[in-house]
């Protein structure tokens, strides 16, 4: 149930929208069993994770469907940190629009460039089979990000959908610091970010002003109708 009274089939990965995050640190060495309970073939590819070539998760090209009722492992060694993906790549714009999508996150083993936040959120974006949806949920089931005044968070956006969707936080800016995962070399400033297709935006925000802040897709057939807010939409409430 993605928000009252909308209730889809759905697929999950250990029985959740989005599955497990999965966070390792660069170097780790990473090994993911999946076993396929669904009524049809299926993958695991890890975006943006440089892999071996056996390792990539694409039917016909680098490993044979994991047929129902089979088991295939996924081994390899955490290279490039960063804000990564996992979803399939069989059948894909039904099954990841359906819910097999998650977040994989590489921490670098040399944290002293990461920036200082008080929390760190991921905000998987989806839409199509299961609507317009912020970890899995559509407004007002999606999960407000409460802070305090004066706290400096971090946000993982993910667009694990088939459509872009420009991510726009009310009354404070975002300091864009990575893309895909690579730290940009200059950092930038805005309040409506465009997080098309595949892409990761990771951004910082400064909690400077209280209140409960409006945070959604601004393309407003995503966001709302004449009857309020629905969809790609949550808050950013911070507290005095």
């Amino acid at each position: 149930e993605v928000a009252p009274g909308q209730a889809y089939t759905a697929m999950a990965y250990n029985g959740i929208i989005p599955g497990p995050e999965i966070r390792v640190t660069e170097g780790d060495q990473v090994r993911v069993n999946v076993t396929n309970e669904m009524a049809q073939s299926t993958a695991v590819h890890f975006h943006g994770v440089l892999l071996p070539n056996a390792m990539d998760g694409v039917p016909y090209i680098t490993q044979p469907p994991i047929k129902p009722g089979e088991t295939f492992v996924y081994e390899f060694t955490a290279r490039n940190s960063g804000s990564h993906m996992y979803h399939s790549h069989h059948n894909a714009a039904e099954q990841v629009t359906s819910g097999l999508l998650g977040a994989f996150i590489i921490e670098p083993s040399d944290t002293s460039r990461e920036p200082e936040v008080t929390a760190d959120y991921v905000l998987v974006l989806n839409d199509s089979t299961l609507g317009f949806t912020i970890n899995g949920r559509s407004f007002p089931y999606t999960q407000p990000i409460i802070a305090k005044l004066g706290d400096r968070i971090r946000v993982r956006y993910m667009n694990e959908g088939l459509m872009i969707h420009p991510m726009h936080l009310h009354g404070l800016p975002q300091l864009v610091i990575t893309k895909d995962g690579w730290p940009l070399p200059v950092p930038y400033l805005c309040d409506t970010l465009n997080v098309a297709p595949g892409e990761r935006y990771d951004v910082v925000v400064d909690c400077t002003e209280p209140g409960a802040w409006a945070f959604h897709c601004h393309i407003l057939t995503h966001a709302e109708t004449r009857n309020g807010m629905f969809g790609m939409v949550t808050a950013l409430v911070i507290q005095e």
